[in-house]
């Protein structure tokens, strides 16, 4: 499905929200001296080098300048072992399905017991406001499946893995290190904060504010501040304003208010995604009106 599906969105997706201001990639580069970023259209592939190991999250789209980007971060896709994968979109595992260019064939994926349904075909992946299933996902990765709160060792690296489902029902956040939290697509940066995820693509948009609470409240009483790395729309280091409204929905439907200068009008042209700006330019965290 990755190939079809992967050129599918880039073509009626882009036509859909452009002018919105819904879709605020990070351009590839490094965050800091660990974690890096690969721009995919819309969409962000991180990774997390640390010891010799490095740990890919998610496996993006199905996405012939992989590799090529890949490169710009001095990063060989033959030394990825280790994926961990969010939820089972197009976006978020594309690079791993049986019709992909085949990078990581050999790397061992990483999702909730949850998750796997999709995968094994037990449950449809739904969008649209529920009116809508994906196609089933084909991967012949091997896979670990985790439970909530599972905490993980790869090679000296502290993985935890945090369920929070409404976006999909097995959706995982990563908290990798206590410094960095991965978030898939749980949480939405507006220009004055974060917000549950786009409401037309969640399974159930009640139980992702639920989830996005519990998120807040398991980090705050443990004292932990990580940076909060999204999958679309840029990372911050404001704890508070990454979950200032996520008692709200990102809506689909209309252009985003409060506007948001910095939102690309086609999150899809990426022609401002350049090797040099990926060699040099330091990817600066979201700062909030």
């Amino acid at each position: 499905m990755s190939k079809k599906a992967s050129q599918f969105q880039k073509k009626v997706m882009s036509l859909g929200y452009r002018g919105k201001e819904i879709f605020k990639p990070l351009n590839t580069g490094w965050i800091d001296e660990n974690t890096a970023c690969v721009r995919e259209w819309i969409a962000n592939i991180f990774f997390y080098r640390k010891n010799g190991t490095v740990i890919m999250i998610d496996a993006g789209y199905s996405y012939d300048r992989l590799a090529e980007k890949m490169r710009w971060l001095d990063l060989d896709p033959s030394s990825i072992h280790h994926i961990l994968i969010t939820h089972q979109d197009t976006d978020h595992i594309g690079a791993v399905e049986t019709d992909s260019d085949g990078l990581f064939r050999s790397a061992t994926l990483y999702l909730s017991e949850i998750e796997n349904r999709y995968l094994t075909g037990q449950v449809r992946r739904k969008v649209i406001f529920g009116l809508y299933s994906l196609p089933y996902v084909h991967t012949l990765n091997p896979r670990v499946l985790l439970r909530d709160g599972q905490v993980i060792d790869i090679n000296g690296i502290r993985v935890e893995a945090i369920l929070v489902p409404g976006h999909t029902w097995g959706h995982m956040v990563y908290l990798v290190d206590d410094a960095c939290l991965f978030t898939g697509d749980t949480l939405w940066f507006g220009a004055d904060g974060g917000y549950s995820f786009i409401n037309s693509l969640a399974e159930d948009n009640d139980l992702a504010r639920t989830s996005l609470a519990a998120l807040k409240r398991n980090l705050s009483e443990r004292g932990l501040r990580p940076k909060i790395i999204t999958g679309h729309t840029g990372w911050t280091d404001d704890f508070e304003k990454a979950f200032a409204n996520i008692d709200l929905v990102c809506d689909s439907m209309k252009k985003q208010k409060p506007h948001d200068p910095e939102a690309p009008y086609d999150g899809y042209d990426e022609r401002d995604d350049t090797e040099e700006s990926a060699r040099t330019v330091p990817l600066s965290a979201k700062y909030f009106i």
